[in-house]
Order: structure tokens, then C-alpha cells, then sequence
């Protein structure tokens, strides 16, 4: 007697048909936005539509194997298609993709206009980058004078050198790097700043602070305040924990004080408010009321997550570095501080992204970085009506900005990564 042996499919022919299918659906979908071409002409639009997206619907069900030889539809399924909702919301993304990049790709750089320097060159649908073109200047340096502008660029090269000097730091020099980040560094970088940007000295014309704007004033603004708000929020983390109340109190109290009241509260308060109050002939510069109202502000933020990183260790590190005889202060530096900030590397990156994006709420006080001379522009007479440009050109030196710093803590992350 013969037996009948049922014909199985194997796993590996399920991915190359569903890989099939789901290849038919994307390239429907590629022809339709792409060329405006239907491969089921027998079919309407609509009705071919829907139809492709059930094929490819199908086509993922069959590449969700238990195992394949493919390590492609492997990885695949495990992040994306575990399940037929994720398999589902797989394909609607893929196919909002495919769906939206034809118009947008129409209006950023095929119909876009690049050329002219007059509100005429910009003609057809596409987007008008003449406008940026023309603003560009104003865009980064503000109202600050055109002459003027290697003040800023040189000030600029000169704190980014100085900077990068711990780089080059070996042997002993390497203890003092702490010291000079947190001191000695910020220092020089006011005074360049102070006398480059500023002038009044050295044969250089005075410019109010009031002329700084644009892209250079938003660096300006979120490296004096990145500077400042870290080691105020490390004093009142340890503040916060500490034994003594009065400290104790006084750093909770400072802390739920600046959490609970909206930055843009702050930032009125302390450059329209705060002066007001001030004895009849003193006067402090709105931007350094800025500076100093985002750094508190801010260090309330750093201060909370460093306590985090601090409630995280273990008692044992405390007792240990107590039974080698250290006191208060070596304990934490030498054994408590480097821990509990490699802890907690993202929060505070995390929070030094959020500062760099509040910057442009400086506007409330008259000061205009890159938005408050976006918002300027696009009331001009000339160029009204290309506002959106605007916008997507500060998003972008946004994203890039922020990119930079979420891929440097992630770098700091592995580097100073260590086993638990």
C-alpha cells in the first residue's frame, strides 16, 4: 500500500512568494505616484488600489515563518512584522512613503526656484529658496552690521578652538581638564565674545545687544546657558540630598520652584519685570537676563536627573569610599559624581536638547534668534506669503543641531560604558 505523503510548502519558498507579492504591491503603488501608470488597467483606480494593498497584505502573512533561511526576512519579521497589525502598519507606512515623496520632492528641488535675488524669480509651484538666498545673512548674524560680521566668525572659531584644546591634553595636563572646562574655559569665552561681539574697545565699534540675532545668537544663548545650568544643577543635586536642612530645603525649594513656572513666564519676568525692581540708574543687559534666567531654569531640570543617576548607585559605593577614608567632597568626586553621570548621560542630553529648542521663546523679550528673524522676514511687504520656507529651513538647522548632540552622547554612552 502506497502511502500519500502531503506536499508541504517549505518556509524559504513562502518568503520568496510573499517577498513576490509584496514587491507587486510597492511597485503599483511606485508607478501610480511616480509616472501615474496602472499596472491592473482593467481595473479602476480605486478598486486596483485596494486590491494591490491586500496582495501585499497576503505577502507578509506568508513571510511570517517560525523560520527562514533568509536572514533579511528574518530581521524583517522580528522588528516589523511579528504580528498582522505590525504587518499591517508596516505596509501603510511603506506606502505613505511611496505616496508622499513624488509631491514632495516636486516642491523641494524640481519645481523649486534657487536662482534671483528678487521676489519676481520666484515663479511656479515649487518652493522659493531665493527667499532664503536673500535672507541668509540676516538668518544667521541678525541686525548685527554687515561689515561687521568676522567679529562673530572669528569670535565663533576662536571659542570652538579653545574648546577642542582638551583633545590634545596628555599626561598631567590631563587633571586639570575638569578645571578648565568649568572655569578657566567659560571664562575666555565671555571675554572673546564680550570684547569681539560687543566691541567698544581695541578700535572696535559697539554694537548693542539688541543688533545680535539670528543663528548666531541662538548658539550664543545655548552655550553660555549649557555651561552654566550643569554645575547649578550638580550643586543642588547634592543640595537636594544632603543632610543639612537648611541645603536641603533650599535646593528643593529652588528647584520645584523653577518646574513649576512655564519658561516663557521666566524669561518676561526677568528681562521686563526683574528691571523694574532694580535701584534708579542700574542697569543689567537683557541678554545676560536671558542667559541667567534659562540657566536656572534649566539647572532645575539637570538637577533632578543627576539625582537620579545618584539614587541609582548602590549603598555599597558610599560605604566603600567612606571605609578608604575619604570625606564628603573626594567621595564625590572621585567615586560618586563620574558613576552617576554616566548613568545618566541621556537624561541630560535629553535636557540640553530641550534647551537648545526653547531658545527661540527669547522672542518674547525682543531678542531675535533664527525664528524671531524668521517671524521678521516674513512680514516684510516684499516677501510675504513664503513663511513656510522659513520654517523648514530652521527645522532643518534644528535637526541638525540636535542630531549632533544626541549622536555625541550616544558616543560618550559606549565610551564610557561599563558593566554592572
Amino acid at each position: 500500500m502506497i502511502k500519500r505523503e502531503s506536499y508541504k510548502i517549505s518556509n524559504t519558498t513562502k518568503a520568496y512568494i510573499g517577498i513576490g507579492l509584496i514587491s507587486f504591491c510597492l511597485l503599483n503603488v511606485f508607478f501610480i505616484s511616480f509616472f501615474d501608470i496602472e499596472i491592473l488597467k482593467f481595473l479602476s483606480k480605486k478598486t486596483g488600489f485596494l486590491f494591490s494593498f491586500i496582495v501585499g497584505l497576503f505577502g507578509f502573512y506568508l513571510i511570517r515563518s517560525e523560520k527562514s533561511n533568509l536572514k533579511f526576512i528574518n530581521y524583517v519579521n522580528l522588528n516589523t512584522n511579528n504580528t498582522n497589525f505590525n504587518g499591517f502598519l508596516t505596509l501603510c507606512i511603506l506606502i505613505l512613503i511611496l505616496v508622499t515623496i513624488p509631491p514632495v520632492l516636486n516642491w523641494f528641488i524640481l519645481d523649486a526656484n534657487f536662482l534671483g535675488n528678487t521676489r519676481e524669480s520666484c515663479t511656479g509651484d515649487g518652493a522659493c529658496w531665493t527667499y532664503i538666498k536673500v535672507w541668509l545673512r540676516r538668518f544667521v548674524y541678525g541686525m548685527y552690521p554687515n561689515e561687521e560680521h568676522w567679529r562673530i566668525n572669528l569670535s565663533f572659531f576662536l571659542v570652538v578652538g579653545l574648546g577642542l584644546l582638551g583633545i590634545f591634553a596628555k599626561g598631567k595636563l590631563k587633571k586639570f581638564l575638569t578645571l578648565y572646562y568649568v572655569i578657566i574655559y567659560p571664562i575666555i569665552a565671555f571675554l572673546v565674545i564680550y570684547f569681539l561681539i560687543s566691541g567698544g574697545s581695541f578700535n572696535l565699534m559697539w554694537v548693542e545687544t539688541g543688533a545680535w540675532g539670528g543663528l548666531s545668537l541662538t548658539f550664543i544663548v545655548s552655550f553660555f546657558c549649557l555651561i552654566f545650568c550643569f554645575p547649578i544643577g550638580m550643586v543642588l543635586a547634592l543640595g537636594r540630598r544632603s543632610s543639612l536642612p537648611v541645603i536641603r530645603y533650599f535646593s528643593v525649594t529652588f528647584i520645584e520652584f523653577w518646574r513649576g513656572v512655564p519658561l516663557i513666564t521666566v524669561l518676561f519676568m526677568s528681562a521686563v519685570m526683574f528691571p523694574l525692581f532694580l535701584p534708579e540708574g542700574m542697569f543689567v543687559d537683557k541678554l545676560v537676563m536671558v542667559i541667567i534666567a534659562i540657566s536656572l531654569f534649566e539647572a532645575a531640570y539637570v538637577a533632578e536627573v543627576i539625582r537620579g543617576g545618584l539614587q541609582a548607585l548602590p549603598r555599597g559605593q558610599y560605604d566603600a569610599a567612606k571605609s578608604l577614608g575619604m570625606g564628603y567632597w573626594k567621595m564625590y568626586t572621585f567615586v560618586i559624581l563620574p558613576q552617576a553621570l554616566k548613568l545618566v548621560i541621556p537624561g541630560i542630553a535629553n535636557t540640553f536638547l530641550a534647551l537648545v529648542k526653547d531658545t527661540p521663546l527669547i522672542f518674547v523679550v525682543g531678542l531675535l534668534e533664527i525664528v524671531g528673524m524668521l517671524n521678521m522676514a516674513k512680514t516684510n511687504p516684499k516677501w510675504l506669503g513664503f513663511a513656510m520656507e522659513g520654517y523648514i529651513f530652521a527645522g532643518i538647522i534644528f535637526w541638525i543641531i540636535c542630531y549632533s548632540m544626541s549622536k555625541y552622547s550616544q558616543n560618550l554612552e559606549i565610551k564610557f560604558k561599563t558593566d554592572r
